[in-house]
């Protein structure tokens, strides 16, 4: 089974004692000398990966020639005729201007006319639907307020789509927050094609969207050969022009799925509806395959040989792409700490087929019965992987730790490593419950001894405790969920974790040292009008807190929920308070984290993002430099887009499995029974939750059999009018399943 997803921030699943005195580790002849800071910066030439930009020089001179006439847009003639000179064709203008239109950087106005958004009062941005009909503008650059569009304010817009907004400045901000707007124009459609369930009415065929935010059912033709869907079938529709919100889309069937309850439509589903690549294209898997199954030892020229140092990797059970892999020594000052990361850039090369099709795809997505790779198995499996007593190419962080969890020196070097041993999470946490009986419990503990000095350091600086359990799907050799487990985040999970985020701040600090740009990962301070609307769901619960806007406000909250039964609620509409991460060429900090610097280095096997960081390094280290210019704002802004996409997608498969485990229990005459804790009482019933496998639902007051139940208003309870039995928040009970609806996404459960 492949495992479940990565954390997004490090890798604690992973996944992402001391050195042999007598071996040591064999130092290779150094890299070449750095150049100088002026020199390390890519040159101009072309540009070495896919981007939205057809011509970036060009689009740099148009963008030029739009900000000094501010006053007086030109049309795409005038700007053809200024540019001629310089021997650029109109078509050339043409689809230069289409590009920059398409990320933002100009609008085009009345009479066809471009100029800088800002000058017009628009913007422009990804549109999120909403169940309700509304929209929010997803912004692409940190710190960027998002907008509110109101369902008669929409127009045509879909999900994924790529809009530009007009500001409504006469109209009051949404929830006192959010400025509001209007689409006035559709620039790119986010999809062409949509997944849904096959039905039809009285005299019209029509497709129901699995996507819930996909509020209108699709109109179809009735369904002819060769495709002959039958009702119930899930489809693929390609969609055709909409321009009109008071009529339904229509659309034309193009694949049939099959009957919605046959085992793995569901996840084929899924795939179609995010659009995800399951195949590689031949020339890729060829490039995959032209590499030899070993590395040769000609590879170690150039590279640290740490072939003799002790070296493990540990991740989940059903891991086989391990990017990373750490070793641990006790100094007398504290800890020197070494996190070797595949060195994925030394195969996949700028502008190859095979990093055409990473760019694409982004980063590898996890789905509970597969594995979607960002790169063939040939080399995610394979010769990246770093199998234990197998020769590995690795980029590797060399970090001095202080006794009180201070980076204190760091530099970067390539290696060729051997792992000595692949641990499990299970595997490694065992050994640290026992008392160390070899040179691999030695180094764990220290690891941990570390881990856990840097862990505390972490939090008291101020970074938010927003760690979950995840909850992995096990399915049988039919696809169907029969078991779902609860995986903690333990301290061999934090182990890794910490050394993970150490190193991935470490090159985001060296970054800052020099004059080179890069990808870094960033998260904004989140809307102080948001965490006031959390605090007061907050105080529903009972609980007293202060301006959860001030950070130490916030952190002691999240300690004081620690333990308790509304814990894994609360931090989820937290989550859902605070803006997400994404990526950016600006090393803008991470609140979550609370570090001013904070990139992706340690999973270049599953991220792109990671890959840039390396052939970034790999520049300023003076190991190779760049041929061409690296077009770091539009990677940061598509590689955000994929991640986002992979996450709900990653997201919605698991609960699609679960709410099919729950069907499955429901069917049976004796299911389940699951333990439970009360979080909250309404008078028409309570909303519980199952912590063992982080599910939640609702039990009805009229499913509480055993008396006649009354709501006390005052405090927010149930009370027995004959047994006088009160049911309260935080009170714990057994359930069983009563009701599952996966289109509404609700369960409902009754008193075992």
């Amino acid at each position: 089974m492949p495992r479940s997803r990565r954390r997004p921030e490090a890798k604690t699943r992973r996944p992402s004692s001391r050195p042999n005195a007598a071996a040591g580790p064999r130092r290779a002849k150094p890299p070449a000398a750095r150049k100088k800071p002026e020199d390390t910066r890519p040159t101009p030439g072309p540009v070495l990966t896919p981007t939205g930009l057809s011509d970036p020089e060009l689009a740099a001179r148009v963008l030029e020639l739009v900000r000094k006439r501010r006053q007086s847009p030109p049309s795409l003639q005038e700007i053809a005729q200024v540019l001629q000179a310089r021997g650029k064709d109109a078509p050339s203008v043409a689809r230069v201007l289409h590009d920059l239109e398409i990320a933002g950087d100009i609008v085009r106005v009345r009479s066809d006319r471009f100029t800088l958004p800002e000058e017009a009062d628009l913007v422009v941005g990804s549109v999120q639907t909403h169940r309700d009909g509304s929209a929010h503008l997803l912004r692409d650059k940190p710190g960027d307020p998002e907008f509110y569009l109101s369902p008669e304010n929409t127009a045509t817009a879909l999900p994924g789509d790529r809009v530009v907004v007009r500001h409504l400045r006469d109209q009051p901000p949404h929830r006192g927050y959010q400025p509001c707007g209007r689409v006035i124009r559709i620039l790119k459609r986010g999809t062409t094609m949509a997944v849904g369930t096959l039905e039809k009415s009285d005299r019209f065929w029509h497709v129901v969207p699995d996507d819930k935010y996909f509020v209108h059912n699709i109109y179809v033709p009735q369904p002819a050969a060769p495709l002959r869907p039958n009702q119930g079938d899930k489809v693929v529709v390609k969609l055709g022009e909409w321009t009109s919100r008071h009529t339904n889309p229509e659309g034309e069937i193009v694949e049939v799925l099959g009957p919605a309850d046959k085992p793995g439509i569901d996840i084929e589903s899924i795939i179609r509806k995010f659009d995800l690549p399951t195949k590689f294209p031949e020339d890729v898997l060829a490039a995959a395959k032209s590499f030899p199954d070993t590395v040769p030892e000609s590879a170690a020229r150039g590279r640290e040989d740490c072939r003799g140092t002790l070296v493990v990797t540990i991740d989940p059970d059903d891991a086989r792409d391990f990017d990373d892999a750490i070793n641990v020594e006790k100094t007398k000052d504290g800890w020197k700490l070494t996190v070797h990361v595949a060195d994925v850039s030394h195969y996949v090369i700028p502008a190859t087929p095979l990093d055409q099709e990473a760019y694409k795809r982004g980063n590898s997505v996890y789905l509970p019965d597969r594995v979607i790779p960002m790169l063939p198995e040939a080399l995610s499996n394979g010769l990246c992987s770093l199998r234990p007593d197998e020769d590995r190419l690795t980029f590797a962080a060399f970090l001095e730790i202080s006794r009180d969890g201070k980076i204190r020196k760091s530099r970067f070097a390539k290696c060729i490593i051997r792992s000595a041993r692949r641990f499990t999470y299970k595997e490694a946490f065992a050994r640290l419950q026992a008392k160390p009986a070899d040179k691999f419990d030695h180094m764990l503990h220290e690891a941990w001894a570390m881990a856990s000095v840097l862990r505390k350091k972490r939090f008291e600086e101020g970074s938010l405790d927003l760690d979950f359990p995840e909850v992995k799907v096990w399915l049988d050799e039919h696809g169907h969920a029969t078991r779902l487990e609860r995986i903690e985040n333990d301290i061999s999970h934090q182990l890794i974790e910490e050394c993970m985020l150490a190193a991935n701040e470490a090159v985001a600090r060296f970054f800052r040292m020099t004059p080179a740009a890069a990808i870094h990962r960033v998260h904004e301070k989140p809307d102080e009008a948001k965490l006031n609307e959390y605090r007061e769901r907050v105080q529903m619960h009972g609980h007293k807190v202060g301006n959860l806007s001030v950070r130490k406000e916030l952190t002691r909250f999240l300690k004081m929920l620690r333990g308790q039964p509304e814990e894994y609620a609360l931090k989820t509409a937290l989550l859902k308070s605070l803006k997400r991460a994404s990526y950016s060429p600006e090393p803008a900090g991470h609140y979550g984290l609370a570090k001013s610097d904070y990139t992706h280095f340690t999973s270049p096997i599953r991220r792109y993002a990671d890959l840039i960081v390396h052939r970034v390094l790999s520049d300023v280290c003076g190991y190779a430099k760049p041929k061409g210019r690296i077009p770091f704002g539009e990677i940061a802004r598509h590689i955000s887009t994929t991640e986002r996409n992979a996450a709900e997608a990653e997201r919605e498969a698991v609960r699609l499995k679960k709410f099919e485990f729950f069907r499955q229990q429901l069917a049976k005459k004796t299911g389940q029974t699951f333990k439970a804790v009360v979080l909250e009482v309404r008078n028409f019933g309570m909303f519980i939750e199952l912590p063992d496998i982080m599910a939640g639902g609702l039990v009805h007051v009229s499913a509480l059999g055993d008396d006649f139940y009354t709501f006390d208003q005052a405090r927010q309870r149930f009370i027995g009018r004959k047994k006088k039995k009160v049911y309260q928040a935080g009170d714990k009970l057994e359930v069983v399943v009563a009701r599952v609806d996966p289109f509404k996404q609700q369960l409902d459960f009754a008193p075992a």
